[in-house]
């Protein structure tokens, strides 16, 4: 039975990213500040429009690093 301990965490850390993906879907339209922070950039010249979310890119980026070192995904062994 432990040749498949491996296999079994993989299946619970993949049903976890994906209800987690499934609940940013739902509520992230919701969410009024996220796309519209400061340091978001939006070009609106004529028919082009261009948008970079680098703030947004930012926060993410910061709330993605604390929680993967919260639950410890970076190779501690165990």
């Amino acid at each position: 039975m432990d040749d498949i301990d491996p296999l079994g965490r993989l299946l619970i850390i993949a049903g976890i990213l994906l209800a987690g993906l499934g609940l940013l879907i739902v509520v992230g339209p919701n969410l009024p500040a996220l796309g519209k922070l400061p340091g978001d950039i939006h070009i609106d010249r004529g028919s082009v429009q261009v948008y970079i979310p680098l703030g947004t890119m930012i926060l993410v980026s910061i709330v993605l690093t604390i929680l993967l070192n919260v639950f410890g995904f970076f190779g501690r062994d165990r």
